[in-house]
Protein backbone atom coordinates (compact mmCIF):
# COMPACT_ATOMS: atom_id res chain seq x y z
CA UNK A 1 0.00 0.00 0.00
CA UNK A 2 1.25 3.34 -0.73
CA UNK A 3 0.49 4.77 2.16
CA UNK A 4 2.04 2.47 4.29
CA UNK A 5 4.90 3.47 6.87
CA UNK A 6 8.34 1.58 6.31
CA UNK A 7 9.96 0.17 9.12
CA UNK A 8 11.83 2.53 11.63
CA UNK A 9 9.68 5.59 9.74
CA UNK A 10 7.36 6.15 12.74
CA UNK A 11 5.57 9.52 12.10
CA UNK A 12 6.19 9.58 8.43
CA UNK A 13 2.51 9.57 6.94
CA UNK A 14 0.46 10.76 3.53
CA UNK A 15 -0.12 14.00 3.10
CA UNK A 16 -2.17 15.70 0.43
CA UNK A 17 -0.21 15.52 -2.71
CA UNK A 18 3.12 14.03 -0.62
CA UNK A 19 3.53 13.50 2.58
CA UNK A 20 4.71 15.11 6.07
CA UNK A 21 6.07 13.86 9.48
CA UNK A 22 6.49 15.00 13.03
CA UNK A 23 9.05 14.65 15.62
CA UNK A 24 8.47 16.08 19.27
CA UNK A 25 11.10 18.33 20.28
CA UNK A 26 11.47 20.78 23.35
CA UNK A 27 11.27 24.39 22.40
CA UNK A 28 13.56 27.65 23.67
CA UNK A 29 10.83 27.86 26.23
CA UNK A 30 11.35 23.95 27.51
CA UNK A 31 7.75 23.03 26.37
CA UNK A 32 7.45 20.17 24.09
CA UNK A 33 5.41 20.44 21.12
CA UNK A 34 5.13 19.10 17.33
CA UNK A 35 7.13 19.95 14.81
CA UNK A 36 6.27 19.00 11.38
CA UNK A 37 8.36 18.27 7.80
CA UNK A 38 6.84 18.14 4.08
CA UNK A 39 7.53 16.75 0.96
CA UNK A 40 6.63 15.36 -2.64
CA UNK A 41 7.93 11.90 -1.84
CA UNK A 42 8.84 9.41 1.36
CA UNK A 43 12.64 9.41 0.69
CA UNK A 44 12.45 13.99 0.87
CA UNK A 45 10.45 13.82 4.30
CA UNK A 46 12.57 10.83 5.55
CA UNK A 47 15.45 12.68 4.74
CA UNK A 48 14.12 15.68 6.60
CA UNK A 49 12.61 13.69 10.01
CA UNK A 50 16.29 12.47 10.17
CA UNK A 51 17.67 15.61 10.10
CA UNK A 52 14.92 16.90 12.35
CA UNK A 53 15.54 13.94 15.05
CA UNK A 54 19.34 14.92 14.97
CA UNK A 55 17.97 18.53 16.05
CA UNK A 56 15.55 17.22 18.17
CA UNK A 57 18.51 15.77 20.40
CA UNK A 58 21.06 18.07 19.91
CA UNK A 59 18.90 20.84 22.10
CA UNK A 60 16.01 23.22 21.44
CA UNK A 61 14.29 23.29 18.49
CA UNK A 62 11.99 26.19 17.56
CA UNK A 63 8.83 25.30 16.34
CA UNK A 64 7.43 28.50 14.39
CA UNK A 65 10.37 30.03 12.70
CA UNK A 66 10.15 33.47 11.71
CA UNK A 67 10.91 34.69 7.98
CA UNK A 68 14.18 36.81 7.26
CA UNK A 69 12.15 39.92 6.52
CA UNK A 70 10.24 39.64 9.94
CA UNK A 71 13.76 38.48 12.13
CA UNK A 72 15.38 41.34 10.51
CA UNK A 73 12.75 43.90 11.83
CA UNK A 74 12.53 42.65 15.14
CA UNK A 75 16.89 42.51 15.41
CA UNK A 76 16.57 46.39 14.29
CA UNK A 77 14.21 47.66 16.77
CA UNK A 78 14.99 45.26 19.82
CA UNK A 79 18.34 44.31 19.85
CA UNK A 80 20.47 46.63 17.29
CA UNK A 81 18.32 50.15 18.31
CA UNK A 82 18.29 49.86 22.01
CA UNK A 83 22.00 49.05 22.21
CA UNK A 84 24.30 50.42 19.65
CA UNK A 85 24.75 53.81 18.23
CA UNK A 86 22.16 55.94 16.60
CA UNK A 87 24.38 56.06 13.12
CA UNK A 88 24.92 52.35 13.55
CA UNK A 89 21.27 51.70 13.69
CA UNK A 90 21.00 53.79 10.28
CA UNK A 91 23.45 52.00 8.63
CA UNK A 92 22.05 48.54 9.52
CA UNK A 93 18.67 49.98 8.71
CA UNK A 94 19.84 50.98 5.59
CA UNK A 95 21.45 47.98 4.01
CA UNK A 96 18.29 45.95 5.66
CA UNK A 97 15.72 47.72 3.62
CA UNK A 98 17.25 48.33 0.43
CA UNK A 99 19.83 44.72 -0.25
CA UNK A 100 18.71 42.03 2.63
CA UNK A 101 14.47 42.19 2.70
CA UNK A 102 14.29 42.13 -0.93
CA UNK A 103 16.42 39.55 -1.61
CA UNK A 104 15.72 37.27 1.09
CA UNK A 105 12.89 38.65 3.01
CA UNK A 106 10.50 35.58 2.76
CA UNK A 107 13.27 32.90 2.87
CA UNK A 108 12.65 31.53 6.53
CA UNK A 109 15.62 31.46 8.76
CA UNK A 110 15.91 27.75 9.37
CA UNK A 111 16.82 24.77 7.03
CA UNK A 112 15.15 27.34 3.99
CA UNK A 113 18.14 29.41 4.32
CA UNK A 114 21.07 27.35 3.30
CA UNK A 115 24.45 28.79 2.60
CA UNK A 116 24.88 28.54 -1.59
CA UNK A 117 21.66 30.31 -2.00
CA UNK A 118 22.77 32.94 0.36
CA UNK A 119 26.30 33.08 -1.62
CA UNK A 120 23.95 33.18 -5.20
CA UNK A 121 22.61 36.18 -3.80
CA UNK A 122 25.73 38.00 -2.35
CA UNK A 123 27.40 37.66 -6.02
CA UNK A 124 24.10 38.65 -7.28
CA UNK A 125 23.97 41.81 -5.38
CA UNK A 126 27.61 42.72 -6.21
CA UNK A 127 26.76 42.31 -10.38
CA UNK A 128 23.41 44.30 -10.08
CA UNK A 129 22.72 48.18 -11.23
CA UNK A 130 21.37 49.31 -7.70
CA UNK A 131 19.59 52.36 -9.66
CA UNK A 132 17.23 49.66 -11.50
CA UNK A 133 16.51 47.13 -8.81
CA UNK A 134 15.70 50.04 -6.46
CA UNK A 135 13.75 51.82 -9.06
CA UNK A 136 15.59 54.94 -8.41
CA UNK A 137 15.64 56.50 -12.04
CA UNK A 138 11.41 55.90 -12.39
CA UNK A 139 11.39 57.97 -8.98
CA UNK A 140 12.54 60.94 -10.75
CA UNK A 141 10.66 63.39 -12.54
CA UNK A 142 10.48 62.07 -16.38
CA UNK A 143 12.36 64.85 -17.90
CA UNK A 144 14.93 64.14 -15.38
CA UNK A 145 15.07 60.34 -16.48
CA UNK A 146 18.60 59.16 -17.65
CA UNK A 147 19.52 55.98 -17.38
CA UNK A 148 17.23 52.81 -15.96
CA UNK A 149 13.63 54.66 -16.95
CA UNK A 150 14.38 55.49 -20.34
CA UNK A 151 16.41 51.84 -21.71
CA UNK A 152 19.83 52.83 -20.72
CA UNK A 153 21.16 51.20 -17.76
CA UNK A 154 24.27 52.95 -15.54
CA UNK A 155 25.41 50.41 -13.99
CA UNK A 156 25.28 51.86 -10.57
CA UNK A 157 26.70 48.73 -9.09
CA UNK A 158 26.88 48.34 -5.27
CA UNK A 159 30.61 48.56 -4.00
CA UNK A 160 32.21 45.72 -3.00
CA UNK A 161 32.67 47.86 0.56
CA UNK A 162 28.77 47.91 0.09
CA UNK A 163 28.32 44.11 -0.13
CA UNK A 164 30.43 43.54 2.66
CA UNK A 165 28.68 45.44 4.81
CA UNK A 166 25.62 43.65 3.54
CA UNK A 167 27.31 40.60 4.49
CA UNK A 168 28.15 41.93 7.89
CA UNK A 169 24.86 42.70 8.64
CA UNK A 170 23.02 39.49 8.03
CA UNK A 171 25.67 37.70 10.02
CA UNK A 172 25.64 39.92 12.85
CA UNK A 173 21.11 39.22 12.62
CA UNK A 174 21.60 35.56 12.24
CA UNK A 175 24.66 35.06 15.33
CA UNK A 176 21.48 36.67 17.67
CA UNK A 177 19.15 34.23 16.35
CA UNK A 178 21.88 31.19 16.84
CA UNK A 179 21.88 32.82 20.26
CA UNK A 180 18.22 32.91 20.76
CA UNK A 181 18.33 29.16 19.02
CA UNK A 182 15.89 29.36 16.49
CA UNK A 183 18.64 28.13 14.10
CA UNK A 184 21.45 26.03 14.50
CA UNK A 185 24.35 27.96 12.36
CA UNK A 186 25.13 31.34 11.41
CA UNK A 187 25.06 30.57 7.65
CA UNK A 188 26.22 34.66 6.64
CA UNK A 189 29.34 33.66 8.31
CA UNK A 190 30.03 30.92 5.82
CA UNK A 191 29.77 33.15 2.72
CA UNK A 192 32.97 33.99 0.82
CA UNK A 193 33.61 37.45 -0.84
CA UNK A 194 36.67 38.95 -2.87
CA UNK A 195 39.29 40.34 -0.48
CA UNK A 196 39.17 44.47 -0.35
CA UNK A 197 42.12 46.50 -1.49
CA UNK A 198 42.34 48.73 1.50
CA UNK A 199 42.66 52.88 0.09
CA UNK A 200 46.19 53.78 0.53
CA UNK A 201 45.69 57.00 2.88
CA UNK A 202 47.25 60.39 2.01
CA UNK A 203 48.72 62.95 4.53
CA UNK A 204 49.84 66.61 4.16
CA UNK A 205 54.05 66.78 5.17
CA UNK A 206 54.99 69.10 7.92
CA UNK A 207 55.26 72.21 5.34
CA UNK A 208 51.64 71.74 3.74
CA UNK A 209 49.83 71.47 7.39
CA UNK A 210 51.77 74.86 8.43
CA UNK A 211 50.29 76.19 5.25
CA UNK A 212 47.30 75.08 5.46
CA UNK A 213 47.21 76.61 9.09
CA UNK A 214 48.48 79.88 8.24
CA UNK A 215 46.31 80.03 5.35
CA UNK A 216 42.90 80.04 8.00
CA UNK A 217 45.08 82.12 10.43
CA UNK A 218 45.61 84.86 8.63
CA UNK A 219 42.03 85.02 7.17
CA UNK A 220 40.59 85.15 10.55
CA UNK A 221 38.50 81.92 9.99
CA UNK A 222 36.19 80.89 12.69
CA UNK A 223 37.09 77.19 12.14
CA UNK A 224 41.25 77.63 12.24
CA UNK A 225 40.90 76.59 16.17
CA UNK A 226 39.11 73.38 14.36
CA UNK A 227 41.74 72.61 11.97
CA UNK A 228 44.46 72.59 14.81
CA UNK A 229 42.57 70.22 16.81
CA UNK A 230 42.40 68.23 13.98
CA UNK A 231 45.96 68.33 12.85
CA UNK A 232 47.73 68.76 15.77
CA UNK A 233 45.74 66.27 18.53
CA UNK A 234 44.04 64.24 15.49
CA UNK A 235 40.83 64.56 16.64
CA UNK A 236 37.83 63.79 14.45
CA UNK A 237 35.60 66.14 12.92
CA UNK A 238 32.58 65.07 15.24
CA UNK A 239 34.82 65.27 18.19
CA UNK A 240 35.94 68.27 17.14
CA UNK A 241 32.34 69.67 16.23
CA UNK A 242 30.84 68.51 19.75
CA UNK A 243 33.42 70.34 22.00
CA UNK A 244 32.02 72.56 24.74
CA UNK A 245 33.96 75.05 26.74
CA UNK A 246 33.29 72.68 29.75
CA UNK A 247 35.88 70.11 27.80
CA UNK A 248 38.52 72.33 28.42
CA UNK A 249 39.88 71.82 32.31
CA UNK A 250 42.48 73.95 33.51
CA UNK A 251 45.33 72.57 35.75
CA UNK A 252 43.34 69.54 36.75
CA UNK A 253 39.96 71.05 37.77
CA UNK A 254 36.82 70.18 36.29
CA UNK A 255 35.88 74.12 35.84
CA UNK A 256 36.32 76.71 32.62
CA UNK A 257 39.10 79.01 33.09
CA UNK A 258 36.98 82.80 32.99
CA UNK A 259 38.68 84.95 30.16
CA UNK A 260 39.71 88.71 31.59
CA UNK A 261 39.90 90.88 28.36
CA UNK A 262 41.00 89.59 25.55
CA UNK A 263 42.65 86.71 26.95
CA UNK A 264 42.70 83.92 29.28
CA UNK A 265 44.02 84.77 33.03
CA UNK A 266 47.58 84.92 33.86
CA UNK A 267 47.15 81.67 35.79
CA UNK A 268 46.21 79.86 33.26
CA UNK A 269 48.09 81.09 30.31
CA UNK A 270 51.33 80.31 32.37
CA UNK A 271 49.80 76.60 33.02
CA UNK A 272 51.37 73.71 31.32
CA UNK A 273 48.71 71.04 32.64
CA UNK A 274 45.49 72.23 30.40
CA UNK A 275 44.04 69.72 29.27
CA UNK A 276 40.75 69.20 26.82
CA UNK A 277 38.33 66.17 27.77
CA UNK A 278 36.87 64.65 24.83
CA UNK A 279 33.76 62.85 25.80
CA UNK A 280 31.23 64.00 23.17
CA UNK A 281 30.88 64.04 19.27
CA UNK A 282 28.31 65.90 16.77
CA UNK A 283 26.22 63.67 14.76
CA UNK A 284 23.92 64.46 11.81
CA UNK A 285 21.76 61.21 11.84
CA UNK A 286 18.75 60.83 9.61
CA UNK A 287 17.47 64.58 9.77
CA UNK A 288 18.57 65.05 13.14
CA UNK A 289 21.46 66.40 14.67
CA UNK A 290 22.65 64.59 17.97
CA UNK A 291 24.99 65.51 20.76
CA UNK A 292 26.09 62.28 21.81
CA UNK A 293 29.01 60.64 23.93
CA UNK A 294 31.99 58.94 21.28
CA UNK A 295 32.42 55.70 20.23
CA UNK A 296 34.96 54.14 22.86
CA UNK A 297 35.96 54.65 26.13
CA UNK A 298 39.39 55.28 24.54
CA UNK A 299 38.03 57.78 22.73
CA UNK A 300 37.17 59.80 26.47
CA UNK A 301 41.31 60.53 27.77
CA UNK A 302 41.84 63.80 28.10
CA UNK A 303 45.01 65.21 25.86
CA UNK A 304 47.52 68.09 27.35
CA UNK A 305 46.82 71.17 24.99
CA UNK A 306 50.33 72.46 23.88
CA UNK A 307 50.80 75.80 23.26
CA UNK A 308 49.66 76.15 19.59
CA UNK A 309 45.92 74.98 20.78
CA UNK A 310 45.66 77.30 23.77
CA UNK A 311 46.37 80.32 21.12
CA UNK A 312 43.96 79.00 18.99
CA UNK A 313 41.23 78.42 21.34
CA UNK A 314 41.95 81.73 23.05
CA UNK A 315 41.29 83.39 19.43
CA UNK A 316 38.02 81.54 18.86
CA UNK A 317 36.34 82.75 22.37
CA UNK A 318 37.33 86.09 20.93
CA UNK A 319 35.45 85.56 17.61
CA UNK A 320 32.81 83.95 19.51
CA UNK A 321 32.70 86.79 21.90
CA UNK A 322 32.20 89.18 19.14
CA UNK A 323 29.78 87.38 17.55
CA UNK A 324 27.36 87.25 20.80
CA UNK A 325 27.66 90.85 20.65
CA UNK A 326 26.82 91.04 17.28
CA UNK A 327 23.83 88.57 17.17
CA UNK A 328 22.60 90.11 20.42
CA UNK A 329 18.77 88.56 21.54
CA UNK A 330 19.09 86.19 17.91
CA UNK A 331 22.35 84.17 20.16
CA UNK A 332 21.74 80.65 21.24
CA UNK A 333 23.87 79.56 24.07
CA UNK A 334 25.06 76.07 23.43
CA UNK A 335 28.20 76.60 25.13
CA UNK A 336 29.46 74.92 22.20
CA UNK A 337 33.38 76.11 20.73
CA UNK A 338 32.36 76.03 17.21
CA UNK A 339 29.09 77.84 16.35
CA UNK A 340 27.41 79.52 13.77
CA UNK A 341 26.79 83.27 13.97
CA UNK A 342 23.75 82.91 15.61
CA UNK A 343 25.14 80.30 18.36
CA UNK A 344 24.13 77.27 16.31
CA UNK A 345 26.10 74.05 16.11
CA UNK A 346 27.73 74.03 12.82
CA UNK A 347 27.02 71.22 10.82
CA UNK A 348 29.15 68.32 9.63
CA UNK A 349 28.16 69.03 5.80
CA UNK A 350 28.75 72.84 6.41
CA UNK A 351 32.07 72.10 8.11
CA UNK A 352 33.55 69.82 4.76
CA UNK A 353 32.61 72.77 2.80
CA UNK A 354 34.66 75.31 4.63
CA UNK A 355 37.32 72.76 4.68
CA UNK A 356 37.57 72.01 0.71
CA UNK A 357 37.33 75.84 0.34
CA UNK A 358 40.49 76.57 3.00
CA UNK A 359 42.45 73.73 0.86
CA UNK A 360 41.59 75.67 -2.42
CA UNK A 361 42.79 78.99 -0.93
CA UNK A 362 45.79 77.35 1.15
CA UNK A 363 46.79 75.70 -2.27
CA UNK A 364 47.55 72.64 -0.75
CA UNK A 365 46.98 68.89 -2.11
CA UNK A 366 43.14 68.18 -1.34
CA UNK A 367 42.88 65.60 1.45
CA UNK A 368 39.60 64.25 3.26
CA UNK A 369 39.38 65.53 7.03
CA UNK A 370 40.34 61.92 8.30
CA UNK A 371 43.32 62.21 5.95
CA UNK A 372 44.47 65.47 8.04
CA UNK A 373 43.94 63.32 11.22
CA UNK A 374 45.83 60.81 9.58
CA UNK A 375 48.43 63.93 9.26
CA UNK A 376 48.55 63.77 12.95
CA UNK A 377 50.46 60.42 13.08
CA UNK A 378 52.45 61.11 9.89
CA UNK A 379 53.99 64.10 11.71
CA UNK A 380 54.42 62.45 14.83
CA UNK A 381 56.69 60.04 13.11
CA UNK A 382 58.29 62.50 11.53
CA UNK A 383 59.17 63.61 15.14
CA UNK A 384 60.06 60.70 16.35
CA UNK A 385 57.20 60.42 19.19
CA UNK A 386 57.56 57.08 20.53
CA UNK A 387 54.44 54.68 18.94
CA UNK A 388 52.80 54.27 22.27
CA UNK A 389 52.64 58.29 23.00
CA UNK A 390 51.46 58.58 19.58
CA UNK A 391 48.93 55.86 20.49
CA UNK A 392 47.88 57.82 23.24
CA UNK A 393 47.51 61.31 21.13
CA UNK A 394 45.22 59.43 18.47
CA UNK A 395 43.50 57.38 20.96
CA UNK A 396 43.02 54.23 19.12
CA UNK A 397 41.25 51.49 20.75
CA UNK A 398 43.43 48.87 19.61
CA UNK A 399 47.09 49.03 19.49
CA UNK A 400 47.95 47.05 16.86
CA UNK A 401 46.41 50.37 14.61
CA UNK A 402 49.12 52.33 16.14
CA UNK A 403 51.62 49.75 15.49
CA UNK A 404 53.08 46.96 18.04
CA UNK A 405 52.49 46.60 22.13
CA UNK A 406 54.54 49.18 23.60
CA UNK A 407 55.12 50.32 27.66
CA UNK A 408 53.04 52.87 29.31
CA UNK A 409 53.77 56.06 28.41
CA UNK A 410 53.77 58.66 31.09
CA UNK A 411 51.41 61.67 30.52
CA UNK A 412 54.31 63.77 30.79
CA UNK A 413 55.38 62.47 27.93
CA UNK A 414 52.45 62.84 25.74
CA UNK A 415 52.82 66.55 26.84
CA UNK A 416 56.72 66.30 25.35
CA UNK A 417 55.30 64.79 22.42
CA UNK A 418 52.21 67.33 21.95
CA UNK A 419 54.96 70.30 22.52
CA UNK A 420 57.14 69.51 20.07
CA UNK A 421 54.00 68.93 16.78
CA UNK A 422 52.85 72.10 18.16
CA UNK A 423 56.10 74.11 18.31
CA UNK A 424 56.90 72.53 14.56
CA UNK A 425 53.45 74.19 13.09
CA UNK A 426 53.57 77.06 15.24
CA UNK A 427 56.51 78.64 13.53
Amino acid sequence: MPGKRANGEGSIFPYRNGFAAYVWVTKPDSKRARKYVYGKTREEVHDKWVRLHQQAKAGPVATNVPTVANYMTYWLSEIVEPNLAPLTYATYETLTRLYIVPGLGAKRLDGRLPVREVQTWLNKVAKTCQCCAQGKDERRPPKNRKCCAVGRCCQDLPSARTVKGIRAVLRSALSQAVVEELVAKNVAALVKLPPIRARKGKSWSSEEARAFLESSRDSDDYLYAAYVLVLVLGLRKGEVLGLTWDHIEWNGWNKRCTPHGEEFCEHCRDNHDISLAIDRQLQRVRGRLLHRATKTEESDAPLPLPAICVTALRRRYRQQEAAREKAGKAWHHTDMVFTTRYGLPVEPRNFNGSYDARIANAGVPKITVHDARRTCGSLLVDLDVHPRIAMAILRHADFSITMEIYSQVSSKATREALRKLGQSLDQ
